[in-house]
């Protein structure tokens, strides 16, 4: 081992200072180089963690808004229908209630027109009795050739109409 000191000029006292050396600039080095970088890198570590939790957590957000958002159209869609169908049920009450008022309408002037007949009627054959009875009475002179008064006249053409 001499040998090997002697050829490599190895020193004791120089040895144990290089080895105070390396064990200063150690410390040195971990508590203002190593330290902080190992810090650095946890905190960052730290931060992935948590940005990636974030993200997981947004996702499941994202999936609950989806299945939010799916039961808000389902029921938009449901409400749509029924107001559909109320729609529909309406539209066939008004055209039945419009189908009635027609009806009803058209009844009235059914009504009103078979009075006008009635009252054309009456009136056509009050006119026919009064030519009728006329005519009776210009024949009635002619046969018998003289003229009756008029109750006569009355009594005998209201005998011949009736």
């Amino acid at each position: 081992m001499e040998e090997l000191v002697k050829t490599f000029h190895i020193e004791a006292g120089m040895l144990l200072a290089q080895l105070a050396n390396f064990i200063i600039v150690f410390f040195v080095l971990y508590k203002f180089a190593y330290g902080p970088v190992l810090k650095m890198l946890q905190a960052r570590t730290k931060k992935i963690e948590q940005g990636l939790q974030d993200a997981e957590a947004s996702h499941k957000k994202l999936a609950e808004i989806s299945e939010k958002e799916a039961a808000v159209l389902v029921e938009a869609r449901k409400q749509s229908q029924e107001i559909i169908k109320k729609a529909e049920v309406a539209a066939v009450v008004q055209a039945q209630e419009i189908i009635v008022i027609a009806k009803e309408q058209t009844q009235k002037m059914l009504d009103v027109a078979q009075k006008q007949i009635e009252q054309e009627k009456t009136k056509i054959l009050a006119e026919v009795k009064t030519e009728v009875a006329n005519l009776v009475m210009l024949a009635t002179e002619k046969i018998i050739d003289e003229k009756l008064d008029s109750a006569k006249d009355g009594a005998l053409i209201n005998q011949v109409i009736n």
